[in-house]
């Protein structure tokens, strides 16, 4: 019977209404925003009054009576509604005239208002229309559809059922999800540079709307009456995930039938069309912090200004902040010539607010402003404003206009800085426009695009960049045609400017993903490209998010890459992305492009371009983070070609790029491996003056060649780059300045959602931060200095400063229209005033530098951070209406602390509320510092972290003088002779007046009667006595105690050290009696001590089996092992290093102090307080002893640092500390030497006490700690430290250190030599022995020589062409080398058993070497039984030559890499490339390789010279191409003799032919290879009487 009513229900299912009838509603309307839990704060409005509809001829009248609005702000649900009257007057005014729609088949269609009627009050229409639109099926009870309504076209489902037992009533209920609309109605500020995150939001979603209509309708005769209507719309955001607590938007509508009369609704205003959908007006506007009245916006502006200027001149205010966005807010509202007038009126107090103002405005104000002003600014303003601007400004087609009218005027063409500014601003606006709008119109970057077409070489980098900014699809053509047009590729452009057009696709990607993607894998599989440019293809490619299709295509292409670099840097790529946890997708892909590869490619070092990449996501936080590094690399230098680091945000379901920085190395290793005395170990006075000459010597060289440059990115758009070379290098210079003060404000954040509700109110979300500094500076200096003469110049500073900031950050969520507010507010202040009087001195010459710290009056609080959550409602009639309520009301708090327990029930509701009050504070130097915390929060649901922000928060630091006799505090620091002059307290280094001092003890070890050795010592022992004793002791020599047994040598040890100890101790009974006699009362004890040591040492060294650790000035050459590293002589090792330190510091006690460092607190009562630090140095430097000791008479601590330098591979420390410095004891003894004859290096430490907080952390039973690092190869190592146990590490250098093949190198690791050792560490070794050879890349080659002729072994191949280095054998089989230097030509040659040197042609014997050129710094020596010619600042680090010819060696400098060429290679690593020969095709042997380096000959006339030359020779045998005969001819070329010569010497070689017709020379060597066959090559020629 059910089914049967509904069906014929359905047959009426238009509602209508009759015409020439009135019908009465009631209608309700209520929305409310807090947070769900009850007994909390909300704000929200409640809008009553009469709906009355009328119909006549197809048109329906709505009209609004008896409206009235109460707001509501309190304690929900206790509190209650309060009527606004202002308000409900003026909104009466409006509702006089009805509006008009359409109304059929329950669609609302063709609406109209009255003119002059606001958009608030038609949004309110709209939002009663909203309720009364029904699309009733015919044959369906439940369906679903697309539904048009106020806040767009969404998705609603439609159920009908029965209502209850009366057949004429009918209950409908639709569902509408706003979160599935076709069209949404919002806007959004501040999200442009966003992206949203889809696997952020798979499972959780930061926004979610929906609503619930619910209709009880009755059925008439021929139509359906709406009797009643009920709306629960919920709209709910969180940071976080749902789970985690969320704050809600509720609005509900209730619409009631009351009665019909008859008659009709008219009216006699005249109407304009609108539609139903909400429409914004002034919400962009209107910020939702406050309302203001703009009943006169000019006064209103200056009297803000006024108030800025006038409370924020010494301090800042604390509401300055807000104040400040009052001022923008008002801007807003003004137009351009209102803003020019008032810029006018206005003195140079209030300049710096406008300015700061001028770029949130964020319309076309703000940059026609610019424009217009611009020579009433200076460059450093325009630049502030046109920064600001270009991230405030909304991107519309007005706003774009006026910055590409900016970039035409002079002064910006003029101004590189600000001509990149705007250039890269522009790119910025398109990207903006074209983010918030579905429209991409290609004109936007057609300005962008002729600038780029007109321009040349390294000024076409900043186009392209500005293109990257954009990332607009129609620059892709332009892009491509750049990259992939051959002439343009063959052009000498600098690399840079491929670089940033490829780099340009990353923004690109993001809207046009598949072309980007196809363009990008053409780049990177084109080998013709530099490998820098193919693995920014790799970079482009895995941003775009591929599929694994693409990204297998791109393993499969690794597979059988030969470019090294390209290869390892694909391969960490993705190695890196399968640890991806935001795109699962992605890292799946990679994981099996990895495992498809292998492991073969992890193994290169970092010499090779790699990939990091790290990333982090909590699903409940929603929050998360990634990092990625790019090193591009071309194994040319130790320092990387560039690098690119970037970090990424996934916040509240969208992510962000937010930080990029690129820097890229031009030419500076270079410049640093050509200065060498820049790194010397000289003097402070010297370095300065060198590093200064260094500066001024580089700002002279032509700009060509930058030395580095950087970018910086900030949310995926670049903002500035810099070339660092001469021009950028300026002085710097001050000067006394008078009373001054600085301000500068800043909105910092606005980010705002607005969306409108069903009521028709518009709601928003909003983040605003907004800042103001200012700081109030008195400053002034003894003279005007520059940096040139800072060494000559005495500079005394006295400043008084008190900067102040003040910060306020608001989130909200509520109404925010014209007419009202009403909404929940987190607001968080900080304020911090940090006053200063600092006076400084600065003495280069002396080495005298002073820091004082002056009195000053500070507020109470230093640092205050106020955090609170309240709901507000106001409205704009009522200025004074304004209602706050604490989001736990007063009351509430209150009633509920009454109780003195933490945590306690309140009276009014079952909320918990807690309350806490910490302090800490601590005393120093006559301070008191302390920092108060406060909290005072409702104790709801712990798993939801939004409630943590129901409450209030307070937290400041203050800082109180505690002592009325401090003046002053003082940091001085002395260095040099005149460091004794400030010791204000002497410590005796001998020892303290304390009855037990800390080295007294140690004395008594050096006396000679105290003095044992045991013959039984481990070897380890043994071996570090050998090498103090050889080191200090000129008697002892190198050949004892490699001849001698280990217990000789140990009794030649002690004998000598004995010997040194008796003079070492007649020189301390000298200086002082009292001490002889300290040592001689307690030599007993000590001598007990001693031989416990040597007994406890003997029974360790004779039960050890296993070989000994073997320093480097051992000459054993017995195997060790790893064992030995901690074997159990460690303990007499360290006592002796303990007696070692101590002895070599008498070495440091009858000398003046170098350095003097005091710490102090300066008192009216002359009582000395602080801390002085003073560190003597022996003579050779070998000896170091640092002395801090506190001033104040009372206080007994002290810390001793001796060290001592025991040889150059043995080095001893000893710290002690506590009262009188021997409380705490730590040993710690450092040593080189080898292991399994590799290198290795070991640090022990060792404690007798600690204190009780360290040793609790280390719970170390042996008190011992050994690490020991061996180099297992030259770019391997294992890390070895032993605690309780035993661990170890293997790690991969990051370069290649060579160890093994260079002993001097790790002999000698001193300061001084640091540039030899970077030289050596990245040069590249070329190197002949015999018939082998070894090229740069350590590929070997068997060669085959050709007589008498020049084979180049390496040349500097850049435009400069600073060497070459030629090699020639003679008939006989004997070498010569040719050197080509600058202007120097080197020639050595062997004539029998004797080494021929010439230099530029003139002999020079080899008794007169060493030889070193005058002027280009080359120097030729004798090295063993050969000579060496070292240009270094050339590039060529050495060339060395054997006497017996049998080995020749090639080294270059580390800058040189890659840029050689040669036999030898050219030194880039890429080994799968090495055999390229002269005109860069790939050989197929070393043997074709190296002739194809030969020069050739021009004439066969002389006997003595060359007679080859290079020929492409036919393949002599048929050949059947595609059934026909075909002639072969090589590719490679080939050593052949002259016309009118023949062979008298020839070897076989294997080339490569193409089959095909015959082609000219250079075009047979551009042809590909169709099979590879033998073929003769001659070596040595005889020519006939003809050509003799």
């Amino acid at each position: 019977m059910r089914a049967v009513v509904l069906t014929l229900f359905l047959a009426f299912v238009a509602p209508h209404f009759n015409p020439n009838e009135i019908y009465e509603y009631k209608y309700e309307t209520s929305l409310l925003s807090g947070l769900p839990e009850k007994g909390l704060a909300r704000a929200g409005l409640k809008l009553r009054g009469k709906v009355l509809i009328s119909a006549a001829n197809e048109m329906y009248m709505l009209k609004l009576e008896d409206a009235e609005i109460l707001e509501y702000s309190g304690n929900w649900p206790n509190s209650s509604y309060k009527r606004a009257e202002k308000l409900t007057s003026a909104l009466a005014k409006e509702l006089i005239f009805p509006i008009k729609f359409a109304y059929k088949g329950g669609n609302v269609k063709n609406i109209s208002v009255p003119e002059g009627m606001s958009n608030f009050t038609t949004n309110i229409f709209r939002g009663i229309l909203n309720v009364i639109i029904l699309d009733i099926k015919k044959t369906q009870s439940v369906y679903e559809m697309q539904e048009a309504g106020t806040q767009g076209v969404c998705k609603t489902l439609y159920t009908l059922s029965e209502h209850g037992e009366n057949p004429d009533m009918i209950h409908l209920s639709k569902t509408r999800d706003m979160t599935q609309c076709q069209k949404s109605v919002y806007q959004s500020m501040g999200l442009a540079y966003t992206e949203k995150c889809e696997k952020c939001q798979e499972f959780s979603k930061n926004l979610r709307s929906a609503a619930i209509y619910s209709y009880i309708l009755n059925r008439q005769q021929d139509h359906v009456q709406i009797m009643n209507v009920s709306v629960t719309e919920v709209i709910q955001f969180s940071p976080f995930s749902e789970a985690k607590g969320e704050a809600q938007m509720e609005t509900r509508q209730f619409l009631s039938f009351l009665k019909t009369q008859k008659g009709q609704i008219t009216s006699q205003a005249k109407y304009l069309p609108t539609g139903l959908a909400y429409k914004f007006s002034n919400e962009s506007l209107q910020a939702p912090l406050q309302l203001i009245k703009t009943d006169n916006l000019e006064r209103q502006i200056n009297s803000t200004l006024e108030h800025l200027a006038a409370f924020n001149m010494e301090e800042v205010h604390e509401d300055a902040p807000l104040k400040f966005l009052e001022l923008v807010q008002l801007l807003r509202f003004i137009s351009n010539e209102t803003l020019d007038m008032i810029w006018q009126q206005q003195y140079s107090n209030a300049r710096p607010w406008i300015l700061d103002a001028i770029p949130a405005i964020g319309n076309d104000n703000s940059l026609r402003f610019i424009k217009e002003k611009m020579h009433d600014l200076e460059t450093t303003e325009i630049i502030q404003a046109l920064m600001a601007s270009i991230q405030m400004v909304t991107a519309t087609k007005q706003t774009i206009k006026q910055v590409e009218e900016l970039a035409a005027r002079e002064r910006i063409q003029k101004n590189p800085v600000l001509r990149e500014i705007v250039y890269l601003g522009y790119g910025t606006m398109v990207y903006k426009y074209i983010a918030q709008n579905a429209d991409h119109p290609q004109e936007l970057i057609t300005p962008i695009l002729d600038r780029l077409n007109s321009a040349q070489g390294q000024e076409k980098v900043l186009y392209f960049k500005a293109l990257g900014n954009a990332g607009h699809p129609g620059s892709l053509k332009a892009i491509e045609k750049s990259l992939l047009n051959q002439d343009s590729l063959a052009a000498p452009q600098p690399i840079q400017v491929h670089a940033e057009a490829i780099m340009a696709l990353r923004n690109i990607a993001r809207r046009d993903p598949k072309r980007v993607q196809h363009l990008a894998l053409q780049l990177y599989k084109d080998t013709r490209l530099h490998p820098e440019l193919r693995s920014l293809a790799c970079v482009v490619l895995f941003e775009a998010r591929p599929q694994i299709s693409l990204i297998l295509s791109i393993a499969a292409s690794v597979q059988t890459e030969k470019n090294l670099q390209v290869a390892s840097f694909t391969y960490s790529h993705m190695k890196s992305l399968t640890r991806n946890t935001i795109h699962a997708s992605v890292a799946a892909a990679c994981n099996i492009a990895i495992k498809i590869l292998g492991p073969k490619l992890e193994r290169l070092c970092f010499r090779y371009s790699r990939v990091t990449y790290v990333d982090s996501y909590n699903s409940n936080l929603m929050l998360g983070a990634a990092a990625s590094a790019f090193y591009f690399n071309d194994v040319a230098s130790l320092l990387p070609r560039s690098v690119v680091a970037k970090t990424s945000a996934y916040f509240s379901g969208v992510s962000a790029d937010v930080l990029e920085v690129g820097v890229r190395n031009e030419g500076l290793q270079e410049y640093l491996m050509k200065n060498p005395e820049l790194l010397e170990n000289t003097d402070r006075i010297t370095k300065m003056k060198r590093a200064i000459k260094a500066l001024s010597y580089l700002r002279s060289q032509p700009t060509s060649q930058p030395l580095a440059s950087i970018y910086f990115k900030l949310f995926g758009q670049e903002i500035a780059f810099a070339n660092f070379d001469n021009t950028r290098l300026i002085w710097y210079g001050c000067g006394s300045k008078d009373l001054s003060s600085t301000t500068a404000s800043l909105l910092a954040t606005e980010v705002r959602r607005i969306l409108p509700s069903a009521a028709g109110f518009p709601l928003e979300f909003s983040l605003y931060t907004a800042a103001v500094a200012t700081s109030h500076r008195k400053s002034s200096a003894a003279k005007d200095f520059q940096l040139p003469h800072l060494l000559m110049t005495k500079l005394q500073l006295d400043t008084k400063i008190k900067p102040s900031v003040a910060l306020n950050s608001f989130v909200v969520m509520g109404v925010n229209s014209e007419k009202l507010q009403a909404s929940l507010v987190l607001r968080a202040k900080f304020n911090s005033t940090v006053p200063a009087h600092v006076k400084a001195r600065l003495d280069y010459n002396d080495g005298n530098f002073a820091i004082e710290a002056l009195p000053v009056n500070v507020p109470e609080n230093i640092a205050e951070v106020r955090v609170e959550t309240f709901a507000v409602v106001r409205n704009i009639e009522d200025a004074g209406s304004e209602r706050v309520t604490p989001i736990i009301d007063t009351q509430v708090l209150r009633n509920g602390l009454r109780d003195t327990s933490s945590s306690r029930a309140s009276s009014e509701s079952s909320m918990r509320v807690s309350e806490s009050n910490k302090r800490y504070c601590q005393c120093g130097a006559g301070l008191k510092a302390c920092i108060k915390m406060k909290a005072e929060r409702a104790l709801l649901n712990k798993e939801k972290i939004l409630n943590a922000l129901v409450g209030r928060y307070f937290a400041a630091l203050s800082f109180r003088q505690t002592d009325g006799d401090v003046q002053k505090l003082e940091m001085e620091l002395q260095l040099g002779p005149k460091a004794v002059e400030k010791i204000i307290t002497r410590i005796n280094l001998d020892g303290d007046s304390d009855p037990k001092p800390v080295l007294s003890k140690l004395k008594k070890i050096l006396l000679p009667s105290n003095r044992t050795s045991s013959s039984s010592q481990s070897s380890s022992s043994s071996s570090l006595s050998r090498t103090s004793s050889k080191s200090r002791s000129s008697s002892s020599s190198s050949s004892k105690v490699s001849s001698s047994s280990s217990n000789s040598n140990s009794s030649s040890s002690s004998s000598s050290s004995s010997s040194r100890s008796k003079s070492s101790s007649s020189s301390v009974s000298s200086s002082s009696s009292s001490n002889s006699s300290r040592k001689r009362s307690r030599s007993s004890s000590s001598s007990s001590s001693s031989s416990s040591s040597s007994s406890s040492v003997s029974s360790s060294g004779s039960s050890s089996s296993t070989p000994r650790f073997v320093t480097r000035s051992s000459k054993s050459s017995s195997a060790s092992s790893i064992a030995s590293l901690f074997s159990g002589s460690s303990s007499s090792s360290s006592s002796r290093a303990s007696v070692h330190v101590s002895r070599n510091n008498l070495l440091v006690r009858d000398r003046a102090p170098f350095l003097t460092a005091t710490f102090r607190v300066v008192r009216t009562d002359k009582r000395m307080q602080g801390h002085q630090i003073t560190v003597y140095l022996a003579s050779d430097a070998a000896s170091l002893k640092i002395v801090v000791a506190a001033l104040a008479a009372d206080n007994n601590w002290r810390l001793y640092a001796d060290g001592v330098v025991l040889s150059q591979h043995k080095a001893a420390a000893r710290i002690t500390w506590g009262s009188y410095g021997r409380q705490y004891d730590v040993m710690i003894t450092a040593e080189s030497g080898s292991i399994e004859l590799n290198p290795a290096a070991r640090l022990r430490v060792s404690w007798r006490s600690l204190p009780s907080a360290v040793e609790r952390y280390t719970k170390i039973a042996t008190k011992k700690f050994t690490f020991a690092m061996v180099a297992t190869s030259e770019t391997t190592v294992d890390l070895i430290w032993k605690a309780r146990t035993t661990y170890k590490m293997s790690l991969n250098l990051p370069i290649t250190v060579p160890l093994h093949n260079n002993a001097s190198f790790t002999d000698d690791l001193t300061v001084g030599n640091l540039h030899n050792m970077l030289t050596r560490v990245g040069a590249a070794k070329c190197q002949i022995k015999g018939n082998l050879l070894k090229t740069f890349n350590n590929a070997s080659i068997t060669t085959i020589e050709p007589v008498n002729c020049n084979q180049l072994l390496a040349k500097d191949c850049t435009e400069e062409s600073k060497f070459l280095v030629f090699m020639k054998t003679s008939p006989e089989g004997y070498r010569g080398i040719n050197i080509k230097v600058a202007d120097i030509d080197i020639d050595i040659n062997q004539r029998r058993k004797d080494i021929v040197l010439a230099v530029n042609g003139n002999r020079i014997p080899l008794s007169n070497l060493p030889y070193q050129h005058p002027i280009d710094l080359v120097r030729i020596e004798k090295r063993g039984d050969g000579v060496v010619v070292s240009a270094s600042r050339h590039g060529l680090s050495e060339v060395y030559f054997s006497e017996d010819m049998i080995e020749v060696k090639v080294r270059v400098a580390d800058f040189m890499r890659g840029s050689i060429c040669g036999v030898c290679g050219k030194a880039n690593g890429e080994v799968r490339q090495e055999f390229r020969s002269s005109n860069g095709r790939l050989s197929s042997n070393g043997v074709s390789y190296a002739h194809s380096w030969t020069l050739p000959a021009e004439s066969c006339h002389d006997n003595s010279e060359c007679r080859l030359r290079h020929e492409s020779v036919q393949l002599q045998r048929q050949v059947i191409l595609n059934g026909k005969d075909s002639q072969c001819f090589s590719v490679e070329p080939v050593l052949r003799c002259l016309p009118g010569c023949y062979p008298v010497r020839t070897t076989p070689v294997t080339v490569g032919h193409n089959v095909g017709s015959i082609l000219s020379t250079s075009r047979i060597y551009e042809s590909n290879v169709d099979l590879t066959e033998e073929t003769e090559a001659h070596l040595a020629c005889s020519c006939n009487a003809q050509c003799a």
